[in-house]
């Protein structure tokens, strides 16, 4: 039996986990991925195994045809963002398949709180001042008493709004189908987008991408939001319409913006968006803390083991 996994984080500690596959007998295809494989690798790749541990590749319908063909019996996506997965497909061609749910709400949530606070007193500008042999003092915000708009409520968004609200920050949030509890109304204030963008100095966005979802941050909605708004994206990059982001930043209605994710990975090198001081940038990395792949990883190979019988 055979074994792909094509997820980054896990491959970077592959080596914890290779005794665990060797005591069943199963055969581990551990590939170099930066980010991704290709279809066309996939496509190569996914026939010739058993089962397959997915990162953020293109896990398309063409993908799950070629591996049903081939050895493929069952599926795990590493991680709880599902959006790079047809599981319509899946179900289709009966492959079973799963995420790793709650698994990073309080790493990404705390990713995003430390880009409120470095948005917030600059600690960009101090840390490359510095570097350079200056001695730069910026003067930033205060956190207290300033509203947060908080678009998604699962498990990133309630532990970012946790965290925020240790801060003395309001917290107005947009989630149509957040599941909520008595204290929950009592701490934040639910409400539908884009009403009261205008109150709000951070945008913090923590939703999944889906239809609806996808270019919500977008011209109309950046209008409505106050002038010198600050966002932050620890979520997905096509939430947000990058050419509307641009224009904001340089005319200044958008103050600055941390970004962990971008609409496309690696962020090119030609993207307007190098050229904002201002900005924090990440690399889809928010969930990628020892403790947190280990966690994912153990689940996912659980729920693989468990589908495979073995």
């Amino acid at each position: 039996m055979k074994i792909l996994v094509t997820c980054p984080p896990m491959l970077r500690l592959i080596d914890e986990f290779r005794p665990v596959f060797e005591k069943k007998g199963i055969e581990l295809i551990a590939p170099n991925v930066v980010q991704t494989l290709s279809v066309e690798e996939l496509v190569d790749l996914v026939p010739q195994v058993d089962g397959w541990i997915i990162g953020d590749d293109p896990a398309t319908e063409t993908v799950f045809a070629a591996g049903k063909k081939g050895k493929l019996k069952a599926a795990v996506k590493w991680g709880v963002g599902v959006d790079n997965v047809d599981f319509a497909a899946c179900k289709k061609l009966g492959i079973p398949i799963s995420n790793t749910p709650l698994m990073f709400g309080e790493e990404v949530g705390a990713l995003a709180a430390h880009y409120v606070i470095g948005l917030a007193r600059e600690t960009f500008s101090v840390h490359n001042g510095v570097k350079k042999g200056e001695w730069p003092k910026p003067a930033g915000i205060s956190l207290q008493n300033r509203t947060v708009a908080l678009i998604g409520f699962g498990d990133i968004g309630r532990s970012t709004a946790r965290m925020l609200r240790a801060f003395k920050m309001g917290i107005n949030v947009y989630d149509p189908f957040a599941m909520t509890t008595d204290a929950d109304r009592e701490r934040y204030r639910f409400i539908e987008f884009p009403e009261k963008l205008e109150d709000a100095d951070f945008v913090v966005v923590t939703c999944s991408l889906t239809p609806a979802t996808k270019q919500m941050i977008n011209r109309e909605s950046i209008s409505a939001m106050m002038d010198g708004v600050r966002i932050v994206n620890v979520s997905r990059g096509p939430i947000i319409d990058e050419s509307a982001l641009v224009a904001a930043l340089k005319s200044g209605k958008v103050y600055s913006a941390a970004l962990d994710v971008f609409e496309n990975e690696p962020l090119p090198m030609d993207s307007p968006l190098r050229s904002f001081e201002r900005c924090i940038f990440g690399t889809h990395n928010g969930s990628n803390t020892v403790d947190a792949v280990r966690r994912a990883s153990e689940r996912a190979m659980e729920i693989l083991f468990g589908y495979l019988g073995v």
